[in-house]
């Protein structure tokens, strides 16, 4: 999925997007609040200054993603790989 569409989609309504691979996307400034990416596939995104309040990220691969100043107050980190990513 483009991130274009995953955004048309978020603001449709859609909330759950388990097990999505976008890697490499750039969701800079995104609003992704209270969003389900368990187990999705979120490597090398750049996500700098994004909304993941309230955010599920179980088990979520972030390596190497850019999360500067990105809002991840109340977010489920349990089992994300963090490894290299830009905090």
């Amino acid at each position: 999925m483009n991130p274009d569409k995953l955004l048309s989609r978020y603001a449709a309504g859609e909330r759950d997007f388990c097990l999505i691979d976008i890697n490499g996307a750039t969701l800079t400034g995104a609003t992704l609040r209270a969003v389900d990416l368990t187990h999705a596939n979120l490597s090398q995104t750049k996500l700098v200054q994004a909304n993941l309040s309230h955010a599920t990220l179980h088990n979520t691969n972030l390596q190497e993603a850019d999360l500067q100043g990105a809002n991840l107050r109340g977010a489920d980190l349990s089992g994300a790989d963090l490894m290299g990513a830009n905090l």
